[in-house]
C-alpha cells in the first residue's frame, strides 16, 4: 500500500507573507481516520478520507454540509468539476457524485488494483462520441484507464507502464493523458484512440508528481530531481535538483 499524509483533521488557516505563524480559524472533525486530500471549490472544501467518506464543509464556519458515502477502502482522491464530484479509492473504484444530492452517480469498475489518481476532460472538450466528457484514472494495476462519463463505460485501457501510474495531467485541448509511474517514466496517450505517443526517460526514480503548463511538462520524482519536457517531443530541456528527499508534490508559479 502506497503512504499517504496521515492529516487527523482538516485545518482552516489565514496568515500573510512575512508573518512567523498562522492563525487557525476553524477546524474541521468529522472524519473517523486520516484525511488523503482536499479540494476548495467556492465556499465549500471537499475532503476525502481512510475513512472510506468524503465530506464536504463550509469554509467559513466549519459546518459538515454533506456526507458522500459508497466506498469500501480508503478514497485516494477528489476532483469537483461541472457541478459532479469525482473519487478514486483503494476499492478499485473510481466514482462520480452529484455534488447537491451526496449520491453516487456513476461507479467506473474494471481496475484490477487501487485506483491512485484521476482527472477530467469536460464535454465541449471532446468528440461528441463522447457526450458527457471523459474521466482518466491511473491505477497499482500499471494501467490508465479512459472512462465515458455519461455511461460508465470504459472507453480505452492505455498499457505501456511496468509499474503503478501515480500521478497524471491531461492536455484537454491536444486530447492527450501524461502519466507518471514507479517505472521511472512520463508516458504521453492519445486518450481518444489510446495510442501511445511519446515516452519520457531520464528518472531514476518514481515518478510522484506532474504539471503541464505552457506546453511544457515538469516532473517531479523519488530522485530528488524536477525534470522540465516539452510536452510534445519529450525532450528534457532542464533539470531541478537541490532536494534531498523525493519531490512530492510541485507547482508551477509564472516568472519564477
Amino acid at each position: 500500500m502506497f503512504p499517504v499524509p496521515e492529516l487527523l483533521d482538516s485545518r482552516r488557516w489565514v496568515g500573510g507573507l512575512g508573518t512567523a505563524a498562522a492563525e487557525v480559524l476553524s477546524t474541521r472533525c468529522g472524519h473517523e481516520s486520516y484525511v488523503t486530500f482536499c479540494q476548495l471549490e467556492d465556499e465549500a472544501a471537499f475532503t476525502c478520507s481512510a475513512d472510506c467518506t468524503i465530506r464536504k464543509w463550509d469554509v467559513l464556519t466549519g459546518q459538515c454540509l454533506q456526507v458522500f458515502r459508497g466506498h469500501t477502502s480508503i478514497v485516494n482522491r477528489i476532483l469537483v468539476a461541472d457541478n459532479q464530484l469525482f473519487s478514486s479509492s483503494y476499492d478499485r473504484t473510481a466514482r462520480a457524485w452529484s455534488v447537491d444530492r451526496g449520491q453516487v452517480a456513476r461507479e467506473f469498475r474494471g481496475h484490477r488494483n487501487c485506483v491512485l489518481t484521476l482527472a477530467y476532460a469536460g464535454a465541449p472538450c471532446v468528440e461528441e462520441a463522447v457526450a458527457g466528457g471523459l474521466l482518466v484514472t491511473g491505477s497499482t494495476d500499471s494501467t490508465a484507464k479512459v472512462w465515458q462519463v455519461a455511461s460508465g463505460c470504459c472507453h480505452q485501457t492505455l498499457r505501456g507502464h511496468t509499474g503503478a501510474v501515480l500521478c497524471l495531467v491531461l492536455d484537454v485541448p491536444g486530447r492527450t493523458a501524461f502519466t507518471g509511474s514507479t517505472d521511472a517514466t512520463v508516458r504521453a496517450w492519445d486518450i481518444l484512440s489510446g495510442q501511445q505517443l511519446r515516452v519520457f526517460r531520464e528518472h531514476q526514480g518514481s515518478v510522484i508528481c506532474l504539471e503541464l503548463v505552457n506546453r511544457h511538462v515538469y516532473s517531479g520524482s523519488a530522485d530528488r530531481t524536477v525534470k522540465c519536457w516539452l510536452a510534445d517531443t519529450g525532450e528534457r530541456v532542464r533539470t531541478f535538483t537541490a532536494h534531498r528527499h523525493s519531490v512530492s508534490a510541485l507547482k508551477y508559479h509564472a516568472g519564477t
